[in-house]
């Protein structure tokens, strides 16, 4: 997992992303700005009370801790950051769905301008291709302006409550809350609904129409492919504009979803801060390593050891010997529990590492270490100790 989150932090240092560590518990009215019709915070989000009385929530996502920082430490705009770690809900536990799950992540504070929502979009999809997914797919849609959105959900409204019986009933309680969040619905019985309502692109603004063809624009001259997904809503309340999701066709299709974002342009003001915009995205680090593990990216066994070293004698040279080999940029194991020098030669074959440093009372005597190719014919050389590192590397064809 830390390689893949290296690989992140590498990508988004290039894009000019600072990091930032939020914490992993705030102020619960942090994360009820989400919007109170949304599952984070009806059904997902953990309550907690500290002893001060203090009502608390674990992090369920990053992008309102951030704003809350950003509010707080108020940076220079536009303000880039990236974060890594985990996020807490209240699932129901499954394959790509759990209780805690890691995100990598990144926002922007401060721009308005549509090339911004490019860049980071491009930062997701370089980092996937950089990992080496193939069967990633990049959805785009615009949610317009907060002032075009009372004219599409009472078209919604209406659209879903004249075949209300149709409509499942955990349906039926979104559309009193929330329509926008009942086309987000996966559920067979709402599916013929869902796909005949009214398009949001229908409803937004000539300004936000203008910006989403500039977004698309961007993405054509960078050559990322993407698709337009009208029915594309994402799974929070604060979201305007310019919405994406990356989906994984290697994964089942009703947890496809391996990461996604959009444009906040209210969130920052919602917290208490300037009317000040936002665009970001989270990946999912859990569904985006099963991905991984689907297409066959990365080798399911762990990678073998350089040298393994073994100990016939009672001192502390295993130790010594491997704590050096390590300080020289190896990677190096050895047995434990006082095992017998056949143990311990079975334990090397069995590691696949393909260089053994033996060590026994005579080698420790004349101040020289035995080396053994542990593949072919199986050839032993006795080496000056001061010499270890370097022949071992020679070896090893370092």
């Amino acid at each position: 997992m830390w390689e893949l989150v290296e690989v992140f932090r590498d990508e988004a240092m290039l894009a000019g992303f600072a990091q930032i560590i939020p914490p992993m518990f705030e102020d619960i009215a942090v994360f009820t700005r989400l919007g109170e019709s949304t599952d984070v915070v009806t059904k997902e989000l953990y309550d907690l009370e500290d002893n001060g009385g203090r009502r608390l929530a674990l992090r369920p996502e990053f992008t309102a801790s951030v704003c809350r920082a950003y509010v707080q430490e108020r940076p220079l705009i536009p303000w880039k950051a990236w974060y890594a770690g985990p996020a807490f809900r209240q699932e129901r536990p499954q394959r790509g769905r759990y209780r805690q799950f890691d995100q990598v992540g990144a926002e922007v504070i401060g721009s308005h301008d549509p090339d911004i929502d490019t860049e980071v979009i491009a930062l997701a999809a370089s980092f996937y291709r950089r990992i080496g997914l193939n069967q990633v797919v990049l959805l785009i849609n615009t949610l317009g302006d907060q002032a075009d959105r009372p004219r599409y959900l009472e078209a919604l409204r209406g659209h879903f409550s004249a075949d209300l019986d149709s409509l499942s009933e955990q349906s039926r309680h979104t559309l009193e809350a929330n329509p926008l969040r009942v086309l987000d619905s996966k559920r067979p019985a709402d599916a013929d609904l869902v796909a005949a309502a009214p398009l949001l692109i229908d409803y937004v603004s000539d300004d936000a129409a203008s910006a989403f063809q500039r977004v698309q624009g961007g993405l054509r001259a960078l050559e990322i492919p993407f698709t337009i997904a009208p029915r594309l809503v994402r799974g929070l309340d604060y979201y305007t504009r310019t919405a994406f999701e990356f989906a994984s066709s290697a994964l089942d299709a009703a947890q496809n979803a391996v990461g996604g974002g959009g444009r906040y342009d209210g969130l920052v003001a919602d917290l208490g801060g300037p009317e000040e915009p936002g665009v970001g995205f989270a990946l999912g680090v859990d569904r985006t390593l099963l991905a991984c593990d689907s297409e066959g990216v990365f080798d399911p066994q762990p990678a073998s050891p350089q040298v393994w070293v073994v100990a016939a004698t009672a001192g502390t040279e295993a130790l010594q010997l491997t704590a050096e080999l390590r300080r020289a940029g190896l990677s190096v194991n050895r047995s434990f529990d006082g095992k017998s020098m056949k143990a311990q030669m079975k334990a090397a074959n069995r590691s696949a590492a393909p260089v053994a440093v033996i060590v026994g009372d005579q080698e420790v005597a004349d101040d020289t270490v035995s080396l053994r190719l542990m593949q072919g014919d199986g050839n032993q050389a006795v080496v000056a100790r001061r010499e270890m590192v370097s022949k071992v590397k020679e070896l090893l064809q370092l």
